[in-house]
């Protein structure tokens, strides 16, 4: 398990490869994007993305897994205030591959809970081809080893 003390600047976590479907792609749209070129090939191709491409919130949503699979279901989270920035770089499409690393900028005890420390991180998305296709920087909360026992 990882607490907070594991964490050091420079530190890379890898985020977990994730396979993006055109079905997942059109699900996710339909749900919670249904802009037509998130949904449909044809309306896809006449605009700027050029062909069908995930929304940016569902590339966040499948980098989230990527997290959460790679290092994130092995440490002692304890959520996050939010993000910082997010950057939605090049689209992502039917058939890419991608993959990615947490990258630890920063690290600080909480000064209101004793038994929390904060980790601000930089994550860093990219397509089979190496494309950055998101960034992200957020801080994420964890316990401290010491407070767990």
């Amino acid at each position: 398990m990882l607490h907070f003390e594991d964490f050091h600047p420079g530190l890379e976590l890898p985020l977990a490869p994730y396979a993006v479907s055109r079905e997942a792609i059109i699900a996710f749209a339909a749900e919670f994007d249904p802009q037509p070129f998130h949904l449909d090939e044809a309306a896809a191709a006449s605009s700027m993305l050029g062909g069908l491409a995930a929304s940016g919130w569902h590339s966040s949503a499948m980098f989230m897994r990527m997290m959460y699979d790679g290092w994130l279901k092995e440490a002692a989270s304890m959520g996050s205030s939010g993000i910082e920035e997010a950057r939605w770089l090049k689209p992502v499409r039917p058939g890419d591959r991608l993959t990615g690393v947490s990258l630890v900028l920063e690290k600080r005890t909480s000064a209101s809970r004793p038994h929390l420390g904060v980790v601000r991180f930089e994550h860093r998305v990219a397509n089979e081809n190496g494309q950055l296709v998101l960034t992200m920087t957020n801080p994420i909360a964890f316990r401290l080893r010491e407070a767990a026992t």
